[in-house]
């Protein structure tokens, strides 16, 4: 373990220091947080693929005294480097991408022309790459007996970290907060898309015996007729619904206690920050108006915790570069809380 002696958790952060200052090995952590830098099929604003580091600058400005956790940092948190060639790679696919999209969008058919063929055809192929090395580099975590949480990037990056914990825990429901359902199939043409993490991730990996949707308020017909079909296997509160029950009286208390109950054990939390308002992430992928207050999710959180379920993991996608770095800010106190839980979630 560190040696902590020496270490003021009450004064400023340590630029030196890792993630919130932090003075942790990788080896020393319990939680390591892979930052996956990717944003190739984002269908709106860019930017996600760079908020691991703005979000690293961000976390030196926030204090370790959590009062749900006091000493949930004392197990020690690391954030690894952001790994340049899939930045690069990120940036480069991102470029044909938005070329495809226009294309697409102006009602060209895609048939009719050889680049955009080839196109389609490398960013799919990218998107199975990134699939692949986030399934290994969680792989090799979860097998070394760490608490792992992956920070995006878009949403469609923790699809290979779903399929290692399913290899590590056997079943387990997810806990999805988010504007929109992402279970579009193949959007744009994109068999990997932001859009259809949780289609793909349904269809790909069998463990998942429940996906409990909360905030969703941007969703197509496909979506819908999709949760309708799903025998509860999807269980979504749509935004409108869970405002409309507040407004007549109901408590937060009440709902977050009845979705929780959808909940297997075992509970992943995948956390598109576009599922809060968008006063909180105003330069989130995808804005969309509505949503849920920092500490209405926050409270979900502690109360998965106390049913006594396990959070397994988790991620957090969506987190935009803009102006001020305020984004970067609610960002990184977000992941600190979460942080924070899954210790409190996995006692030692």
């Amino acid at each position: 373990m560190a040696d902590l002696s020496s270490f003021d958790p009450n004064s400023a952060g340590n630029p030196n220091n890792g993630i919130f200052g932090l003075p942790f090995t990788e080896e020393d952590a319990r939680v390591i947080i892979l930052p996956v830098p990717w944003e190739v099929t984002v269908s709106y604003n860019a930017g996600t693929a760079r908020a691991g580091e703005h979000i690293h600058k961000a976390s030196l400005q926030i204090d370790l005294f959590d009062a749900d956790v006091p000493d949930g940092w004392k197990q020690g948190f690391f954030m690894r480097e952001v790994d340049r060639k899939i930045l690069m790679k990120s940036d480069y696919l991102r470029k044909e991408a938005e070329l495809y999209i226009k294309y697409i969008s102006e009602g060209q058919d895609v048939e009719d022309n050889k680049f955009m063929c080839k196109t389609l055809k490398e960013v799919n192929a990218g998107t199975q790459m990134l699939n692949q090395y986030v399934y290994e580099q969680t792989k090799g975590l979860l097998d070394n007996g760490k608490l792992v949480g992956l920070l995006g990037g878009d949403h469609s990056t923790p699809l290979g970290y779903m399929k290692a914990l399913a290899e590590t825990y056997g079943e387990f429901g997810i806990l999805q907060i988010d504007a929109h359902c992402d279970l579009r199939d193949q959007f744009e043409g994109f068999n990997y898309s932001h859009a259809s993490i949780m289609y793909n991730a349904l269809k790909e990996i069998p463990e998942i015996k429940r996906l409990v949707q909360v905030g969703i308020r941007d969703y197509c017909q496909e979506e819908w007729e999709y949760v309708c079909n799903s025998e509860y296997r999807v269980i979504t509160y749509f935004d409108r619904e869970i405002k409309d029950r507040r407004f007549e009286g109901e408590t937060w208390k009440h709902i977050c206690e009845e979705l929780i109950s959808k909940l297997p054990s075992n509970v992943y939390i995948s956390f598109d920050i576009d599922g809060l308002d968008p006063k909180c992430c105003p330069y989130t992928g995808t804005p969309v108006q509505g949503g849920m207050e920092t500490d209405e999710v926050n409270y979900l959180f502690r109360k998965v915790i106390q049913s006594g379920r396990k959070i397994i993991g988790f991620d957090l996608s969506e987190v935009g570069v803009g102006p001020g770095e305020w984004d970067a800010n609610v960002g990184a106190r977000e992941l600190f809380k979460l942080c924070n839980l899954m210790v409190a979630s996995n006692p030692q």
